[in-house]
């Protein structure tokens, strides 16, 4: 078949190339996993798509008198949408969707995917901070809410910690099933979306043309790839030893997230081999970085170096390892001329000991598959640490389970 031919496979893009994204396609992708130009315009189509059910609710909140819509939300989520009496439609038609679990889902596996994630403690949260939300800023279309709200430069902190959190929440083991903490807060962050999507909407200045859609299909569901295949391609790299069941259940997990957030179900991966071929798709079409990527890249590195402040010449010495060894990793899986381009900072020596610590944890992978009992009670030991970490957090920046300051009337700022 000709390459220009619409069902001919196209070359790989630019993010696949290099760095351990490069190798990981290599080691990890099932088969050749690359896109054709018509599936390429296919998945185009959806960045011209948004959440219609969630952004009637939004509308409804402007509609009613102020708070009265998020309260009845709130009802509606802590004790079911019959609760209230006479419901407005949007409310009725979200909750409806929402409640009504679609058929492929399966409980058992997605708690067995919670608790695989949970298995590996705080280690889950450098993939999280260093590959996928670093990722994230080489595609500039979806960074332009970020850079409107002034969310990430402007407290990048706050929203690291916020981003942790939710995380945390729709990562535990029994918090996705109805009416729990992280199917709570997977809808409340999809009401976020569509609160900050219609807040983009109302911009003059809004550039329908280069940035599709706020916060579109595309966009949010390269969000749930990031956090899904990309934190498996990071793990992995990271010496942690998935099993492909493992693998496959939090895949299945990811995907009930997605369903809960709205993403449309033709864009859900229903596997391993699926999400591969998405983000090759993805690569190729929203992965083009700009100057919006560097502001959002040192507002993240600026987090990073916060650990230690206030804390003296320890606490000096803490801000410096943190940023040496995320941006060692964000280097190793994205490569040197993204990293280049994100500026980041280049440090030989922290990279070879991401590399050691790596093979460290492999051989330790190692031992713990042969040693009966070690994965429960790494499982034990990964929710002690991830415990402790959240009370950390919480001590930093009071967690706001309900969003609500997100979902206050602001002025958003210049794009």
């Amino acid at each position: 078949m000709k390459p220009d031919e619409p069902d001919a496979r196209l070359a790989d893009p630019d993010l696949l190339r290099q760095g351990g994204l490069r190798l990981a396609t290599r080691l990890f992708a099932p088969r050749d996993i690359r896109g054709t130009e018509r599936q390429r315009e296919r998945l185009r189509e959806f960045a011209q798509a948004e959440d219609p059910l969630a952004d009637a609710v939004v509308a409804l909140f402007d509609e009613l008198p102020k708070g009265r819509g998020r309260a009845l939300f709130e009802q509606a989520l802590e004790n079911g949408i019959d609760s209230l009496d006479d419901p407005p439609r949007p409310l009725v038609d979200f909750f409806a969707s929402v409640e009504a679990a679609p058929y492929w889902v399966d409980h058992e596996r997605v708690d067995r995917g919670a608790r695989a994630i949970v298995r590996t403690g705080v280690l889950s949260l450098f993939p999280l901070g260093d590959m996928a939300l670093m990722g994230g800023y080489l595609a500039s279309r979806a960074t332009k809410p970020l850079v409107g709200t002034g969310a990430i430069e402007y407290a990048a902190g706050r929203r690291l910690i916020e981003t942790t959190h939710w995380w945390l929440d729709v990562t535990t083991p029994g918090a996705l099933h109805r009416g729990e903490r992280g199917w709570a807060s997977a809808l409340r962050v999809r009401l976020v979306h569509a609160h900050v999507r219609a807040a983009m909407n109302r911009r003059p200045d809004w550039d329908y043309a280069a940035w599709d859609r706020p916060i579109n299909q595309v966009q949010t569901v390269g969000t749930l790839l990031l956090f899904s295949l990309v934190y498996l391609v990071g793990m992995r790299l990271l010496g942690v030893r998935y099993t492909e069941a493992e693998r496959a259940d939090i895949l299945h997990l990811w995907r009930y997230v997605g369903w809960l957030m709205g993403v449309d179900e033709a864009l859900l991966p229903a596997d391993e081999d699926d999400a591969w071929r998405l983000l090759w798709l993805l690569a190729a079409t929203e992965f083009i970085p700009d100057t919006d990527s560097r502001r959002l890249a040192a507002a993240l590195v600026r987090s990073h170096a916060e650990v230690g402040a206030g804390r003296g010449r320890l606490g000096k010495v803490a801000s410096e390892l943190s940023v040496r060894v995320h941006t060692a990793i964000s280097r190793l899986v994205l490569g040197r001329t993204n990293a280049d381009y994100l500026e980041l900072p280049d440090d030989p020596l922290a990279r070879a000991a991401v590399v050691a610590g790596a093979a460290t944890t492999f051989a330790a992978e190692t031992v713990r598959r042969r040693l009966p009992g070690a994965t429960a009670l790494q499982e034990r030991l990964g929710a002690l640490a991830r415990r402790r970490y959240a009370e950390l957090l919480g001590s930093v920046v009071a967690p706001d389970p309900s969003y609500a300051r997100h979902l206050r009337p602001s002025t958003p700022r210049a794009a």
